[in-house]
């Protein structure tokens, strides 16, 4: 800390409220319109859990390697924790408490509680919202490393528990659910 300056002076460099280090910004989070003051370093991630109170996203390795703090960006999934808040000024972003509509769960939310799809279930979070965008892209016809390459390239992938492992291969659980992770996938596929 600089001597020539008080330890609440705002000018202090690295000081919260020092000019530059924090901006404001507006995420529509599961429908509603939030605007934060962040610090620049603060990850999506951390800006659901700390700021908005949302702990369904969960914080596994924190490096973008196990897929717990998977959500939907603009209809995408992606890992928050690698996500700098500031860079997603005005996004779209849904989490797996913005599945459900009221008491009503989501599909797969449903189908991951049918087929007993967890154990522990911290990486539970970021399988399902994981779930919606491969379900997503799949009915777009977006390939994925074991789409046969004479699958149409115009139509909706066929999703069989080959192609969900592949596009599932992100999220990663500790306690082992994942034939029954399929298994809920499959069951909610078209």
């Amino acid at each position: 800390m600089d001597p020539s300056y008080g330890p609440d002076d705002a000018r202090q460099p690295g000081a919260v409220g020092a000019t530059g280090d924090r901006s404001t910004l507006t995420l529509h989070v599961n429908g509603a319109e939030r605007t934060l003051t962040l610090d620049h370093r603060t990850t999506v991630l951390d800006a659901l859990r700390e700021h908005l109170d949302l702990t369904g996203t969960k914080k596994g390795c924190d490096h973008g390697q196990c897929g717990a703090c998977t959500v939907l960006v603009d209809g995408r999934r992606a890992n928050s924790c690698l996500l700098l808040a500031v860079a997603h000024d005005g996004a779209r972003i849904t989490t797996v408490e913005g599945l459900a509509d009221g008491d009503l769960l989501h599909p797969l939310q449903e189908a991951f509680l049918d087929r007993d799809a967890l154990q522990c279930g911290y990486c539970t979070p970021g399988q399902i919202c994981s779930a919606v965008g491969v379900l997503d892209e799949a009915a777009r016809g977006f390939p994925s490393h074991v789409t046969a390459r004479t699958a149409p390239v115009t139509g909706p992938v066929p999703l069989d528990a080959t192609e969900i492992r592949e596009r599932m291969s992100g999220n990663l659980c500790r306690c082992g659910a994942y034939p029954r992770i399929v298994e809920a996938i499959e069951d909610v596929a078209p």
